[in-house]
């Protein structure tokens, strides 16, 4: 008997549509806790909530119909964050034109949806790399990862607790090569080697890239260090018995249904109020600060002057910027709270840069940078893709494109899927690089 299933369109269509039903009710439940934040519910206003919501929920059978690619998680994470920020728009407090920021964040997801999704045609692979080839490669990531939490260790390694972290962080300076050099290693370089690993059943070599990732926290100070093993592991376990369409789903369901579990249950007394820990870091800073993040940049760019995208490092050594520090930091000391609010392609490729009207158009050159990923990675198991992608996906709910795909590796990591030789892949494939090993 098989454990591995696969849904059909129907179902994975109605999976992502219950999803999409648990984020609306995750941010209701939200509101209560985090108020401070804007964030709001009413009952007045649930009715144009539920029908907004409704209907733009109607393009999650676009993940029905779409078979698995790097921008199928991509694109299903980011059409979470539009959905809620539809949900949040209908009882927002902040004075913009909510109708017409509604409207341009659907056709937003829309516009970046389509390529993203539907555009996966393989690319000629005019470079072929031998599998001995590539598999020294992996070990050549593994020496220069190695060698940049070294590095990285040299300026700052504090073993603090994620309560403690905000007293530090804004304390650490790294030189900027030494900056970029952690983004890529722990968003693109150690998450596409575990796969390699993981997927050819090298789990001593999986184990080591997982310590590394974890090594990358006290030095960097962020939560995203900490968890990324956990993600990386849980996708792993789950995309072994689920197809890859229905694990992407899952990873944002079933962590919401825990989260409203807990909610429930530590409001009844049921269980500490200590627990509600979990709450806030999945159901509020992974789902509902990325949609939070539209609302602030939608209300603060509707007030002041577009970036035109000066905010991107090469193009402000170009043009003129009216704003001399990062929009993290501008939204930041705009509204008082909630941290540095680096944002989504949405909204800074698209409100911040170019404002509500032309954003679908930034949003469908963002959707077609995917595509591009997309025909890159054609070939390779879907499972693969899913997992070397993991952090990417989830990086690009609260980062610009721009900065994913230069920062944090994610150009390089298209390159790298474009090389991967496919048949290291195939069934009952041996790895010559471990064959002569054990001979010698």
């Amino acid at each position: 008997m098989s454990l591995y299933y696969k849904l059909d369109t129907k179902q994975i269509a109605i999976l992502a549509y219950a999803c999409s039903a648990t984020c609306c009710l995750s941010l209701a439940c939200v509101s209560l806790l985090y108020p401070e934040f804007h964030i709001r519910y009413f009952s007045g206003a649930l009715w144009l909530a539920t029908a907004v919501t409704a209907v733009f929920a109607c393009t999650s059978y676009l993940f029905g119909l779409a078979r698995f690619s790097l921008g199928y998680a991509i694109g299903f994470y980011l059409y979470v964050m539009i959905l809620g920020y539809l949900w949040l728009n209908s009882f927002s407090d902040l004075p913009y034109n909510h109708a017409v920021t509604g409207l341009s964040a659907a056709a937003s997801a829309l516009s970046f949806l389509l390529p993203a999704l539907l555009i996966n045609e393989p690319l000629p692979r005019v470079v072929r790399l031998s599998e001995r080839t590539a598999s020294r490669g992996l070990t050549l990531i593994l020496i220069v990862s190695i060698a940049v939490i070294l590095v990285g260790a040299w300026y700052n390694f504090r073993m603090v607790g994620i309560d403690r972290i905000y007293d530090f962080r804004e304390a650490l300076a790294f030189p900027t090569p030494v900056s970029y050099l952690l983004g890529i290693t722990s968003n693109s370089l150690l998450p596409f080697a575990f796969a390699c690993f993981a997927l050819r059943n090298n789990l001593w070599r999986a184990g080591l890239v997982i310590f590394l990732i974890l090594l990358i926290y006290p030095i960097t100070l962020a939560k995203a260090s900490l968890f990324a093993p956990i993600w990386l592991v849980g996708l792993t376990v789950v995309s072994r018995f689920i197809d890859a369409r229905s694990t992407v789903v899952l990873s944002v369901f079933a962590p919401i249904v825990l989260g409203l579990l807990i909610f429930f249950l530590v409001r009844q007394g049921m269980l500490p109020y200590s627990t509600i820990t979990y709450f806030g870091l999945i159901n509020f800073r992974l789902i509902a600060i990325p949609s939070v993040a539209m609302d602030y940049y939608n209300y603060f760019f509707s007030t002041h002057e577009s970036t035109y995208f000066c905010q991107v490092q090469f193009v402000k050594a170009l043009v003129s910027c009216p704003y001399t520090e990062p929009l993290s930091v501008v939204i930041y000391k705009f509204f008082g709270i909630g941290g540095y609010f680096n944002a989504s392609l949405f909204a800074t490729e698209g409100v911040a840069s170019v404002g509500t009207l032309f954003a679908p158009f930034s949003a469908l050159a963002c959707g077609l940078v995917i595509a591009v990923g997309n025909r890159l990675s054609a070939g390779l198991p879907d499972r693969f893709i899913l997992i070397s992608s993991a952090i990417i996906a989830q990086t690009l709910m609260n980062v610009p494109l721009t900065t994913v795909m230069l920062s944090y590796g994610g150009g390089l990591l298209f390159l790298l899927l474009y090389l991967t030789p496919r048949e290291m892949f195939h069934p009952g494939h041996v790895d010559q690089a471990d064959l002569k090993t054990s001979v010698a």
